[in-house]
């Protein structure tokens, strides 16, 4: 269903299936970058 971990969390945060806190931690494991952190979130990454 989907191509990457990005659109799966961008799809995720959309539903409200995951939040800004959840993925911090995947950015932490290196499950998405910091930049696709901002794309999905629309804020800095700190």
């Amino acid at each position: 269903m989907f191509e990457s971990d990005f659109d799966r969390l961008s799809y995720y945060y959309k539903c409200k299936w995951a939040r800004e806190p959840q993925l911090r931690q995947y950015v932490s494991f290196g499950v998405i970058t910091p930049e696709e952190y901002e794309k999905i979130v629309g804020q800095k990454y700190e």
